[in-house]
């Protein structure tokens, strides 16, 4: 039985980096178009952090707040610096960090840069797939 699984075994490969002055009306359109449920904020410069907008932000810092979408920025409801995760990091202690936090999903980051997304749906999902594949081939 395969025990090392690593976070790059089940992270999703495609990011969605988008631009911190881009209006949460855009966003979500985004968001829509590409069926996630987050977006990763760029950094604005070299020494910066990524941020991170998810549905519960637009949800709360926006629409409770009777905000208008196409007059609030993404800058002013993200969350940042974003709790993330290296591709080599094992995924038990993955979940451990993303239950610890209550978060469902965070960004994979490596030498600086976004190179995926890693959720605890994958985690679980994944982890059980890669569990039976090992099985089955021995």
């Amino acid at each position: 039985m395969k025990t090392d699984i690593l976070v790059r075994d089940v992270m999703w490969p495609q990011v969605d980096v988008i631009d911190r002055r881009m209006t949460v009306q855009d966003a979500l359109n985004t968001m829509q178009h590409k069926k996630t449920k987050m977006l990763i904020i760029d950094k604005a410069h070299e020494y910066d952090e990524y941020g991170v907008v998810l549905m519960g932000d637009i949800a709360g810092k926006v629409i409770a707040k009777n905000k208008a979408l196409d007059r609030v920025n993404v800058y002013e409801i993200m969350n940042k610096p974003a709790i993330s995760v290296h591709s080599k990091m094992h995924v038990r202690y993955c979940a451990r960090l993303l239950t610890r936090f209550n978060l469902s999903r965070c960004p994979v980051i490596d030498d600086g840069e976004v190179v995926g997304v890693i959720s605890l749906t994958s985690i679980v999902f994944n982890n059980n797939e890669l569990k039976d594949s090992d099985e089955t081939s021995d």
